[in-house]
């Protein structure tokens, strides 16, 4: 029961820890309370058509064909004659909804909006839409509704086409796009006799967005170089020149209409997006129309080094980038909106063709509107800090604010507009760089709470290890020494004068739990502080060099997984070393078979993480491979194993069954990626298939006998059947590998327990999971069990990175669940992905599991010194974690904690569930067999 109850309290503790990072990092940055800001000028447009062609790379767009000719004719010809051209440069996470938030609300996406799928608002923010008297959206059903739910009044209309049309497998994507563009023609043609309807088209202030999702969907299917993204640009162009000239015609040619078109993000090589390589944070932006410059030959060098100009053969045009958030605003001043609230886009001036004092004005205005983000924020951070503690920011103190504001406004009225705008252009950078400064403003003080019981958890899981599994001389005496009811005393009282000190500040309730909870834990460090004296009073007995030896080894070893996270050719080098392991403790003259094969093993599995993370090519006939390679070594083991066990019929049926299983999953991916290639979907029987080997994947083995390595077999060919569907090419190896490696280091173990003369030694082939455990055989830790532990978690890390699967956002590969579905499902397809990633994890867990039964320890044991190692890592990536630099850099660094952190919590979990598929037996044909 104790133990159980450890569990739980590990268990709270580590999801605090993991939980905290979002509150220091990724709460929200939105403020509300302001005043809509709006240009008090006439705007030079009544109405705006915002396009977005989803996943749209800008060198795709831009570059020309090998015959000079542009695969967007029209849209270049708007490039080189009447608008401004330049690329927008987005953030990461490069996916739709940060994207389209970015450019429509102008403030980059909250990163919380993950946990929804990118698809509800985490929380409420403005938007153009919202400012707008009437916006008419078409497209997608996962981007449009977000902006009509956060609109205040029935002002935004949305159109969207159903989700299942969203087809990876589909013949052709880009119908999509044709069925936004045909839903617009319908539209206006419906207005001509719809006098209310044309009555609200006449009137100002109104946007019409199209969102264009064939590009995107085709790139994922097909990749970016494909004839059939290439020609969905093409589509995409004709269907803007179109459009163009239908809302001229309607509008009577008025002059009064400006255009938009532009991109959520790109996309790899490789079809998939998220990260911040340049292919997806590159995206083409081209306005053109009333308020709009024409264009503008170039006078001179240009300042961009990046090649892109001569590239797409437009080094003679002015070429204007913009960050992506800067087209909210541009959007709000063209037609006369107010600026979304949370916006934090800087007005993009050389897009306009108006008024020095329309632009002046603008910028005051946008000035002002970020300004008041600022105020909202700094009054709310003063509100809950003691004063004597409150730090202001000093860039931007009250003060200076209102010296800004007053000097902006006399230079306009003195009409020197340049210096007005240069001013408004600083007061805007201050303003962000304080809202950052107050957004951050408790990140020090949580940080030092957080790593405070970080400390405390760890030394107290190495006095409960030094307390109940190690020989140390006690002193029965020590503890009396220690008057309990004074901790008591002083945890009370720390406890009241941090309760006391939270509440003056009105601090959120997630601060009571990150300041509280290092108190409870540093109670029980100093209760069991007498573990210590016995630990002083032991030292004289033990191996104080062998001990440093391993405490040196074990802290290299941590930095290496450390720096794995990092470079993955590290565990390429880590493997190495641990393929000399045998020679170098002796082993290898006691077991040469076995030391042999755990070597090659070591070195088979080393290639893996050098493979590409991304960009691989689909290779089907590896997949199948690795099912006939599955099957070999199965056979190969039932073969050589029959002479020292023997095997029930029902199990040696239920082998047999398994094996056919794992041929029939290794063929059906080979069949579903020959159907999609000849465009005819995914079948219905493979989809059967795949769905009922992923079901029955955990409750399979459950029926097979709880012999050691039986069971382990069956483990083996039920997660493989399901991993091949998975598989896309090579990464369809790595379970078999990993499983040939974890069988000999089962091995192996039982080689070292005996070179160590260990007694009571159990044959492997006699072992029985579900047998009772004779706690009199149970022994105490001994150095070398470090040495397990660490294996456990390096193989643990090998089999995350192993494959490259979860190395990166955008490595995701949505080909890889194309034998389960193919229509977009965000949920269903990353559930799917971290199955495959828990495949391997499980691989792993299950063999520590045996470890455990065979070197004789209690499952607990190990298991704490593992808990150790991986709150080490934690506690290390904890301080890496950074706010500054880039934001792929940010996001890499906050990514590693909450990996390493969801790992920890993921494997006591799991080491529940793998104590359950080892030793637990379903009886289906005959009478239930209890196992104690």
């Amino acid at each position: 029961m104790r133990m159980i109850t450890f569990l739980l309290v590990g268990l709270i503790v580590h999801v605090v820890f993991f939980l905290s990072i979002f509150d220091i990092y990724f709460t929200s940055p939105l403020v509300h309370g302001m005043t809509p800001q709006a240009t008090p000028l006439a705007p030079p447009s009544s109405r705006l058509v915002l396009v977005v062609a989803d996943g749209l790379r800008a060198d795709a767009f831009f570059k020309l064909l090998p015959n000079g000719s542009s695969r967007a004719p029209y849209l270049r010809s708007v490039i080189e004659e009447k608008g401004t051209w330049g690329v927008s440069h987005t953030r990461v996470p490069t996916e739709s909804r940060p994207g389209h938030v970015a450019l429509i609300a102008g403030f980059y996406e909250d990163v919380s909006a993950v946990a929804k799928g990118w698809k509800e608002n985490p929380v409420e923010f403005d938007s153009v839409f919202n400012e707008t008297r009437h916006t008419w959206c078409w497209g997608s059903p996962d981007i449009l509704p977000m902006f009509a739910k956060g609109a205040s009044g029935e002002h935004v209309y949305t159109h969207t086409y159903p989700a299942e049309e969203e087809d990876f497998a589909s013949t052709d994507a880009s119908r999509l796009d044709t069925w936004v563009f045909t839903q617009v023609k319908s539209f206006f043609h419906s207005a001509k006799s719809n006098a209310s309807l044309r009555a609200n088209l006449l009137k100002d202030e109104n946007v019409f967005f199209l969102h264009l999702l064939g590009i995107d969907t085709n790139g994922h299917a097909h990749r970016p170089m494909s004839q059939e993204y290439l020609d969905n640009i093409g589509l995409v162009d004709t269907g803007v020149a179109e459009l163009v000239s239908m809302v001229e015609d309607f509008f009577g040619h008025d002059g009064r209409t400006a255009y938009v078109f532009t991109s959520d993000h790109g996309m790899t090589n490789w079809g998939s997006h998220g990260a911040g390589h340049p292919s997806e944070t590159l995206t083409p932006l081209v306005v053109w129309g009333a308020g709009v410059h024409n264009a503008r030959k170039a006078t001179g060098p240009q300042p961009y080094r990046d090649g892109f100009l001569q590239d797409w053969k437009l080094e003679h045009l002015q070429r204007t980038d913009v960050n992506q958030a800067d087209i909210a605003p541009l959007m709000a001043s063209l037609v006369g909106v107010p600026f979304p609230l949370n916006s934090v886009g800087v007005l993009p001036l050389l897009y306009l063709n108006n008024s020095e004092h329309f632009k002046a004005e603008s910028m005051y205005t946008n000035a002002i509107q970020v300004l008041q983000q600022y105020k909202i924020k700094m009054t709310q951070k003063k509100e809950t800090t003691l004063p004597f503690l409150f730090t202001p920011f000093e860039l931007l103190t009250e003060s200076k604010q209102s010296q800004f504001i007053n000097k902006a406004r006399i230079l306009i009225q003195l009409e020197k507009y340049e210096d007005a705008i240069a001013l408004c252009r600083s007061l805007i950078a201050h303003a962000l760089e304080g809202l950052a400064y107050y957004h951050t403003y408790d990140r020090f003080f949580l940080g030092c709470s957080v790593v405070l019981g970080f400390v405390g958890w760890t030394s107290y899981v190495v006095l409960v290890i030094l307390k109940t599994h190690a020989n140390l001389n006690r002193n029965p005496s020590v503890l009396k020494q220690i008057p309990g009811y004074a901790l008591v005393r002083l945890s009370l009282c720390v406890t009241a004068v941090i309760t006391v000190f939270l509440l003056i500040q009105r601090s959120p309730v997630a601060y009571y739990v990150y300041c509280l909870l290092p108190v409870p834990v540093w109670y029980s460090v100093l209760k069991e502080s007498g573990i210590l004296t016995d630990l002083i009073r032991s030292a004289p007995s033990l191996p104080l060099w062998k001990c440093f030896a391993y405490f040196v080894l074990v802290s290299f070893g941590i930095e290496l997984l450390v720096v794995s996270f990092f470079h993955r050719a590290i565990l390429t080098l880590g493997l190495a070393v641990l393929s000399l392991w045998p020679f170098l403790s002796g082993l290898f003259s006691k077991a040469k078979f076995r030391s042999l094969s755990w070597c090659i093993g070591c070195l088979c599995l080393a290639a893996f993480p050098l493979m590409p993370v991304v960009g691989r090519e689909p290779n089907i006939h590896l997949v199948t491979f690795a099912g006939v390679l599955s099957l070999l070594t199965s056979a190969c083991y039932l073969w050589s194993a029959r002479p020292r066990t023997t095997m029930h019929l029902s199990d040696r049926q239920q082998f047999v069954t398994q094996m056919l299983h794992v041929a029939v999953c290794a063929y059906v991916p080979s069949l579903t990626h020959s159907s999609l290639q000849q465009k005819q979907g995914l079948p219905l029987l493979n989809q059967i298939i795949s769905w009922s080997t992923l079901a029955s994947s955990m409750l399979v083995p459950l029926l097979s006998s709880t012999r050691l390595f039986q069971r382990l077999l069956s483990i083996f060919l039920s997660l493989t059947a399901t991993y091949l569907l998975l598989s896309t090419g090579a990464e369809a190896l790595f379970p078999p590998v990993l499983a040939w490696l974890m069988f000999v280091w089962i091995n192996i173990e039982q080689e070292a327990m005996l070179a160590q003369g260990v007694s009571g030694r159990q044959e492997l082939s006699t072992i029985d999971f579900s047998a009772n455990i004779d706690l009199t055989k149970i022994r105490q830790l001994k150095l070398d069990d470090i040495r397990r532990s660490y294996f456990f978690v390096f193989f643990i890390i090998t089999a995350f990175f192993g494959t490259g699967n979860i190395a990166s956002i955008n490595s995701f590969d949505p080909a890889s669940v194309y034998c389960f579905l193919t229509v977009f499902n965000p949920f269903l397809m990353g559930g799917l992905m971290m199955w495959k990633v828990v495949i391997p994890f499980i691989i792993v867990m299950c063999t520590f599991e045996t470890i455990q039964v065979a070197t004789q320890l209690s499952s607990r044991s190990l298991f704490l010194i593992v808990l150790v190692i991986s709150d080490l890592m934690a506690l290390h990536f904890f301080f890496l974690v950074q706010d500054y630099g880039s934001w792929l850099d940010i996001g890499t660094s906050i990514s590693h904690y909450v990996i390493v952190m969801s790992m920890t919590i993921f494997l006591m979990l799991l080491s529940v569930v793998t104590h359950v598929l080892t030793s637990q037996r379903l009886s289906l044909w005959r009478h239930k067999k209890h196992f104690p």
